[in-house]
C-alpha cells in the first residue's frame, strides 16, 4: 500500500471540488428534483469507490496502475504546494491503519476493474472522463486520514464480505 500526502490528497481535494461543481444544478433545480440530480453523481461516486478499493493492498497490475496514480498525484500536489505556498512537500496524509482486502475481496476488485473499464469505453467522452477522474479521486483521498479516508473501512469490509460470502462459499 502506497500512502498519500498532503500534496496527493490536495490534488484529490481539487479533482473532488472541480467535478461537484460540474454537477451543482443550483439549489432551485436540487431541490425540485433531487433524485435525479443525485442519480446524475451515482457514476463519478462508484468510480470514487473503486479507486478507493484499488489502494487497500491491492498488488499486481492493478495495484501498480493505482500506486503509479497515487505516486503522481503525490509528487503534482507536493510541487504544487511547495511552489504554491511554500509547504514542505511529503509530509504524509495517510491513516495510522487501514483494512486490507483479503484475497476474496481481491477478487471482487479484478471484477469491479472489469466493470470499470467496461464502463468507460462504452461511455462517451464526458461521461469517460468522469469516471477516470472519480477513480482518481478515489486513490488519492481513499487512504487519507480526513472523512474520505474513513470511507475506505466500510468499502474494504464491504468487499472482503461479498468476495467471502461468494467465492468463500464457492470452494
Amino acid at each position: 500500500m502506497n500512502y498519500v500526502t498532503y500534496g496527493g490528497v490536495t490534488v484529490g481535494i481539487c479533482i473532488l471540488v472541480w467535478d461537484v461543481i460540474q454537477w451543482w444544478p443550483g439549489r432551485k433545480q436540487l431541490l425540485k428534483d433531487p433524485v435525479k440530480h443525485a442519480a446524475k453523481l451515482l457514476p463519478w461516486l462508484l468510480s470514487w469507490c473503486y479507486g478507493a478499493l484499488t489502494t487497500l493492498g491491492v498488488a499486481g497490475l492493478i495495484g501498480l496502475i493505482s500506486s503509479t496514480v497515487l505516486g503522481i498525484s503525490n509528487w503534482l500536489g507536493d510541487a504544487a504546494l511547495l511552489w504554491g505556498v511554500g509547504e514542505q512537500p511529503g509530509q504524509l496524509a495517510a491513516r495510522a491503519t487501514f483494512i486490507p482486502l483479503s484475497g476474496p475481496g481481491n477478487c471482487v476488485v479484478l471484477i469491479l476493474t472489469a466493470v470499470f473499464i467496461a464502463a468507460v469505453r462504452k461511455g462517451n467522452d464526458h461521461e469517460s472522463s468522469l469516471l477516470k477522474r472519480g477513480a482518481w479521486c478515489g486513490i488519492t483521498l481513499g487512504t487519507s486520514a480526513g472523512v474520505a479516508g474513513f470511507a475506505a473501512v466500510p468499502l474494504a469490509l464491504a468487499a472482503n464480505w461479498l468476495g467471502d460470502n461468494t467465492f468463500g462459499r464457492i470452494g
